[in-house]
């Protein structure tokens, strides 16, 4: 049985898989680095040999792009993903969206999710959550479920939309940033969870 993946080798995982979707080749590890925002590539390379042992990852030797996804490709169904609009990576504003703008054509096992799972796009506004890997410009893709405590998700608190992690405090929800920039959001009346993140798709130049 495989070893499973500590939650940052899942991500670096993700990353990789994402950036062969998007650019049609793996990132390199100064690539990595600079996503996950390190001042140095060995931490990178401790999660890449991680992954390579762990069975996630093959590399080719000499290659500096040479990190191939062991699961790659892995054919899913073909859904159209409705995107609504964008959502802030910052402080919180009203909105009142309630129809798709577009659509996004995506293979569900990119996602890591069932062919069956409800999922719905948005476009990420700011940068409070840089910390975590998603910058402004992206778009996420999230499901409709209850969170988990350290999820990242779509809320609407006290009536204003953002994307923040979901996190519970002596039985108390709040929402964090992933960016020390930003304070904690506690509602003062009402959290409600829109959807929970699954996957992310990096826009072009980010």
């Amino acid at each position: 049985m495989p070893e499973p993946l500590t939650a940052r080798q899942q991500q670096v995982l993700d990353f990789i898989h994402a950036h062969h979707r998007q650019h049609g080749v793996s990132p390199s590890l100064r690539e990595i680095q600079a996503h996950f925002g390190l001042a140095s590539p060995f931490g990178i390379q401790r999660h890449v040999n991680a992954l390579t042992e762990k069975g996630a990852l093959r590399r080719l030797d000499g290659k500096a792009r040479g990190l191939l996804p062991q699961s790659h490709p892995r054919r899913g169904a073909l859904a159209d993903i409705p995107l609504f609009g964008t959502i802030p990576a910052g402080y919180g504003v009203e909105t009142q969206v309630t129809e798709p703008e577009s659509h996004i054509s995506l293979d569900t096992a990119s996602l890591g999710v069932r062919p069956t799972t409800k999922l719905f796009a948005l476009k990420v506004r700011g940068e409070s959550m840089i910390d975590a890997g998603i910058l402004d410009g992206d778009t996420v893709f999230l499901t409709p479920r209850d969170p988990r405590p350290a999820d990242i998700v779509a809320a609407l608190i006290d009536g204003e939309s953002t994307l923040k992690r979901y996190l519970v405090q002596r039985g108390r929800p709040f929402l964090r940033a992933e960016n020390p920039r930003y304070p904690d959001l506690l509602p003062a009346n009402e959290l409600v969870i829109q959807g929970v993140m699954v996957g992310l798709l990096r826009s072009v130049g980010s």
